[in-house]
């Protein structure tokens, strides 16, 4: 047993370090979603997060938005406690049936212009989830959806990758018509 401890306290860790990300790259997106919020609505983008029934992995990536190393807020996108005040309804997890009516209402309760954002596999179909007495399915099953970004669960450059191309092919409609 000594020597067991002994052999873990002087090899080093099996993991491999992680890629460092591209700061400027992070920021220059962070950017452009807020410049097209601003050119979009006239200010910053306004969001909700609902937590329909998931796993919370997505919830740590979104709330990795927020962290300093993302600080996505001082770019004009800030997260809201009501949605009397949000413009994206960002929906994470498989719909469970107890959450049905309180994503419904809160779909109502968001004023338009309006967009859902539905935040990994469970919220696309259900993900491993799917088929259980306790789903109703994925948000498109209870509520319309603008956009799907996919993954299990995705990065924080994924969402703001996919909000970039919401708020851009809203700015494209809005021109075209």
């Amino acid at each position: 047993m000594r020597k067991l401890l002994f052999q873990s306290l002087f090899r080093g860790p099996f993991t491999e370090a992680a890629p460092s990300p591209d700061e400027a790259a992070v920021a220059e997106l962070a950017t452009a979603v807020g410049h097209a919020a601003r050119r979009r609505l006239g200010r910053s983008l306004s969001i909700r997060e609902v937590d329909a029934g998931s796993c919370n992995g997505c919830e740590l990536e979104i709330h990795a938005l927020n962290n300093a190393y993302y600080d996505v807020e001082r770019f004009g996108l800030r997260f809201v406690a009501s949605p009397r005040h949000a413009d994206v309804l960002m929906v994470t997890g498989p719909v469970t049936r107890n959450m049905r009516d309180a994503l419904e209402r809160t779909y109502q309760a968001t004023p338009n212009p309006k967009w859902v954002v539905a935040i990994g596999d469970c919220a696309r179909d259900g993900g491993c989830f799917a088929g259980s007495y306790a789903v109703v399915g994925g948000v498109c099953e209870v509520i319309p959806v603008d956009l799907h970004i996919s993954g299990c669960p995705p990065t924080p450059t994924a969402m703001l990758q996919g909000l970039l191309a919401l708020l851009e092919r809203v700015d494209a409609k809005a021109v075209a018509t």
